[in-house]
């Protein structure tokens, strides 16, 4: 039986493409192991997958800035390493695939040690650090941007597949969202969403301004979990978190407000609704949701609101009105994109065959 060895972790946007893949694998017959951290989020959510065995390595955190904690961590990626070389060489697995994270990178130096084959898939347009430093290491990088290739040395390992997208959101029934949210179906609809976990900044912008918005259109807002407040307006409607549901809320949407992860951008963009992208400071990221948001802003996919101008009254408003009056305009632009995109079965083919 053929082995598959995943790695990536530390967020969840280093884990979800990984989640997906996994039972694709499976049913294939393919054997699967996990390596991450001892901690991370990926350990609790690849327990819940049965069949994979997970082994955890000692991790240090890659950081573009100085920080004492650098020295700590310094000593952790060459253990790691030793660990992962260790771990690849009682578990032989035909193929390892990372999804980044700075767990990722001993894994990849050690599937390297071990002439094993290797892929890493990107999902900004920027490739971050622990993907950079393991780029000398892998055999072919999948990137979700064509742009991406602008911005690594190693050209000749790019392969550009667009975003991986499922079905999962496909289909949404909009009657299903405006009966959910007791909203009419003569009002526009204005989407709010702040991540798992919430955006803070963007909550607080959504309640400051929710009367003035519910005099044009009605509101969605994801808030985030332990987010929820005890506002209630007509018009307004308020989750902690969507799971099933959220398909038939975005076939309401005309407008979402959102962060501008790579992965949640893309899903907006398949269902060809506009965006008004409010990237994370550059304080709390390494600067990829500014770079995803501009690359979207240049296509004429969305436009773009600083996290600092939230506060500035009336602006946020303001730049909904100016979408709304051009919502044609947006969604014809996503609609004749030439972005290529690919499903996860098709990315299995690619690994399977590559």
């Amino acid at each position: 039986m053929k082995k598959i060895m995943f790695t990536g972790g530390g967020s969840g946007g280093h884990v979800t493409l990984n989640l997906n893949l996994i039972p694709i694998f499976q049913q294939n017959g393919w054997q699967i192991v996990y390596v991450g951290s001892e901690n991370g989020i990926e350990k609790e959510l690849i327990a819940k997958i049965a069949g994979v065995k997970y082994y955890a390595i000692k991790t240090g955190k890659l950081r573009r800035y100085f920080s004492w904690q650098n020295l700590k961590d310094m000593f952790k990626i060459p253990v790691g390493v030793c660990q992962a070389a260790a771990i690849i060489c009682k578990e032989k697995p035909d193929i390892i695939f990372s999804k980044g994270g700075f767990v990722s990178f001993p894994v990849v130096v050690g599937g390297f040690l071990n002439h094993r084959k290797i892929f890493m898939h990107e999902s900004d347009l920027t490739p971050g650090l622990a993907n950079k430093m393991s780029l000398p290491f892998v055999s072919k990088f999948f990137t979700t941007f064509i742009d991406t290739v602008k911005y690594v040395r190693a050209q000749q390992k790019v392969c550009y597949i667009g975003p991986v997208l499922s079905d999962r959101l496909k289909n949404g029934d909009k009657s299903k969202a405006l009966q959910m949210c007791n909203f009419t179906a003569d009002k526009p609809v204005v989407m709010f969403v702040g991540g798992s976990l919430g955006a803070q900044s963007l909550n607080k912008a959504v309640l400051q301004n929710i009367d003035t918005l519910l005099q044009k259109y009605q509101v969605i807002h994801i808030c985030g979990k332990g987010q929820k407040t005890d506002l209630e307006r007509r018009g307004y409607a308020q989750f902690e978190f969507v799971d099933k549901e959220f398909k038939d809320l975005l076939a309401a949407t005309d407008i979402v407000v959102t962060r501008s992860g790579s992965n949640a951008i893309f899903e907006f963009w398949s269902l060809n609704i506009p965006m008004l992208l409010v990237p994370l400071p550059s304080n709390a990221s390494r600067g990829e949701q500014s770079s995803n948001a501009k690359n979207f802003q240049s296509k004429g996919f969305a436009e773009i609101l600083l996290d600092k101008d939230l506060p500035q009254e009336g602006l946020l408003v303001a730049q909904i009105d100016k979408m709304y009056q051009n919502l044609d305009t947006y969604r014809r632009n996503i609609k004749n994109s030439d972005l290529k995109f690919t499903s996860n079965e098709e990315l299995y083919k690619e690994i399977v065959n590559g």
